[in-house]
């Protein structure tokens, strides 16, 4: 079967996220929908996974992402999660 699985992947809390900031700041904020706290910027990575199960498939993505360097672990976080 084949999953279609996501990646998302961000910039660490602790670091300064200038995209998300001026997209807050400069579109957001002066639009008066002050309810938003803020927003953050990141990628977004589809992969279409033949495996025999859905967890199967997520834990292949996650070590392709880990193996061949997709993020930096040591400024990005990722997500991994099966497509709804």
């Amino acid at each position: 079967m084949t999953y279609a699985v996501e990646v998302v992947i961000t910039n660490k809390k602790q670091a300064k996220d200038p995209e998300g900031e001026t997209i807050h700041k400069y579109l957001i904020l002066k639009q008066g929908l002050d309810f938003v706290e803020s927003v953050r910027s990141g990628k977004y990575l589809l992969f279409r996974v033949r495996a025999g199960s859905a967890e199967e498939a997520v834990k292949a993505v996650k070590e392709i992402c880990e193996k061949y360097r997709i993020y930096n672990p040591t400024v990005h976080d990722i997500e991994v999660r099966l497509r709804a």
